[in-house]
């Protein structure tokens, strides 16, 4: 048996967000794509349940990246995972498309920890850990809003970037987006994949803790074996959730 399938809590976690994210997105196919209510997006509690759940797979894809086999393999597939998500909502929902969406955000992030994975080995203490921890998160904090142009998160914005650096287009993909640029669901480089970073020193600072160890093998009915197929579930739902609302929409309900 595997490290992977020793930790269920990991799985069920995951599961809990699936279930979350599936009904978040067919409310959002009702109210938002079918019109039926536009300001619920916009509404406080709707951004915050969105985040949670982002923020969620974005960490636990950093805890999980330590159980992984050839994690060069899977950053490079989820990235081609998500290229086939903006493909299909560029063809059949183009008032939807996906550009660098969280498939490609987690992708991304699984690369880059393979370079970090070299500094990490040489970090054996969970003091260590603790310190890639705080500084990771902090990392996280300063670069929230650099979409946006500044560095800073929420209101606490300490400097506004130069312009030039939203300029060139490919400059998208590290969290610069050029002018005009809308996605329905953009996780670039910068600052997203500093989340995973954060699950992966945590997970680093609790794997010598054997009590910690015990908690993340408890195993959660029905979430547990579901959150072990959250890439198939995530490639599969949207066009289930969008006849559902479809129907709905039709039934005048």
């Amino acid at each position: 048996m595997t490290a992977r399938e020793h930790y269920h809590l990991i799985d069920g976690i995951r599961g809990l967000a699936l279930l979350n994210m599936l009904l978040f997105h067919f409310c959002y196919d009702y109210y938002m794509v079918f019109a039926r209510d536009r300001s619920w997006y916009f509404q406080p509690w709707s951004h915050i349940w969105q985040q949670g759940i982002c923020l969620t797979f974005l960490f636990l894809s950093g805890v999980a990246w330590h159980f992984g086999h050839n994690n060069l393999k899977k950053g490079l597939l989820l990235n081609l995972y998500g290229l086939v998500i903006t493909a299909v909502t560029y063809v059949f929902l183009p008032s939807e498309t996906v550009w660098f969406g969280i498939l490609n955000g987690i992708g991304c992030a699984a690369l880059l920890l393979c370079l970090l994975n070299r500094l990490g080995r040489r970090i054996a203490s969970p003091a260590g850990s603790l310190w890639g921890l705080i500084i990771s998160f902090l990392l996280f904090l300063l670069l929230r809003d650099v979409s946006e142009g500044y560095l800073g998160f929420g209101g606490f914005h300490v400097l506004a970037l130069p312009s030039w650096l939203y300029r060139p287009k490919f400059m998208t993909i590290l969290g610069f987006p050029f002018p005009g640029f809308v996605s329905s669901d953009y996780f670039p480089i910068l600052p997203w994949s500093l989340v995973p970073v954060c699950g992966y020193w945590f997970w680093k600072l609790i794997r010598p803790y054997e009590k910690c160890l015990t908690l993340c093998r408890v195993r959660i009915p029905l979430l547990s074996p579901l959150g072990r197929r959250t890439i198939w579930i995530y490639m599969l739902h949207q066009p289930v959730l969008y006849g559902l609302a479809y129907l709905l929409v039709k039934a005048g309900l």
